[in-house]
């Protein structure tokens, strides 16, 4: 109940009474990509009002299901959007959109690889929470094959999707942490600190995908929005921002 609160004062205050509106719920890991692609959607719909709300991908999902009022939902983990269409909660087929990369990064310390991880100097360790951050379900099995995950699980501490890990990290509460390159990217981080990739073979693929939920099954932007992002323009703002792009063919 307090979540759909929030989501409904979050759109009265984000949208204009009486303007053409889109609610977008998407990942964390999306902020930037995001925020740029509705600028450019904007230019040629300047009527419309976007409320765009961040977070994990499993709370959305939950949230969606309990009726919050998304016209589209952006997901770290296609799974998510997939259920949801399964159970009913989708105007739309899934689309893909985009492949994760996750990355070891520290704003003050140097390091290589997830072994450092070990190192006295690490005494905080952040990545998302695996149960229901993508980005943190696929640190969790990056270090776990790496055998990194028991020499430092006393160590860690969990955000509530991957950009509060990223903020922990930036303020120093951890001295670092497994983030989304996306925000790695970022105009504040990109400037401070040092990114490691990490290797694709060590975690299950991250693909991304959005659906138009039943909410929008009435709301024209909705369709236009996502048509947008399917476009040879949007594919190369993903890519900009960090992004892998998934086989067209998907």
């Amino acid at each position: 109940m307090k979540n759909l609160l929030f989501v409904a004062l979050f759109v009265v205050v984000k949208i204009a009474y009486g303007q053409e509106h889109l609610n977008i719920a998407a990942a964390a890991d999306m902020q930037f990509a995001l925020e740029e692609a509705v600028v450019v959607f904007k230019q040629t719909h300047p009527e419309v009002a976007v409320a765009t709300i961040y977070g994990s991908s499993g709370k959305f999902a939950e949230q969606i299901r309990s009726g919050a009022p998304y016209d589209l939902f952006f997901s770290a983990d296609i799974r998510y959007p997939r259920e949801l269409h399964r159970a009913g909660y989708a105007a739309s087929p899934v689309q893909a959109y985009a492949l994760g990369r996750i990355v070891l990064w520290s704003a003050s310390e140097p390091l290589n690889q997830l072994s450092d991880l070990a190192d006295a100097r690490f005494k905080r360790v952040a990545i998302a929470n695996p149960q229901h951050a993508p980005y943190g379900q696929r640190a969790a099995e990056a270090l776990q094959a790496a055998g990194v995950w028991d020499k430092i699980e006393s160590k860690l501490v969990y955000g509530d999707n991957v950009a509060q890990t990223a903020q922990f990290v930036d303020s120093g509460n951890a001295q670092a942490g497994i983030i989304a390159l996306s925000l790695a990217l970022s105009p504040a981080l990109s400037k401070r600190g040092h990114y490691v990739l990490i290797a694709d073979n060590l975690h299950q693929k991250l693909e991304q995908g959005f659906i138009l939920t039943t909410h929008a099954a009435q709301n024209k932007l909705a369709y236009q929005f996502a048509q947008f992002m399917a476009s040879a323009e949007a594919r190369a703002l993903l890519k900009r921002h960090g992004f892998a792009l998934p086989d067209a063919a998907k």
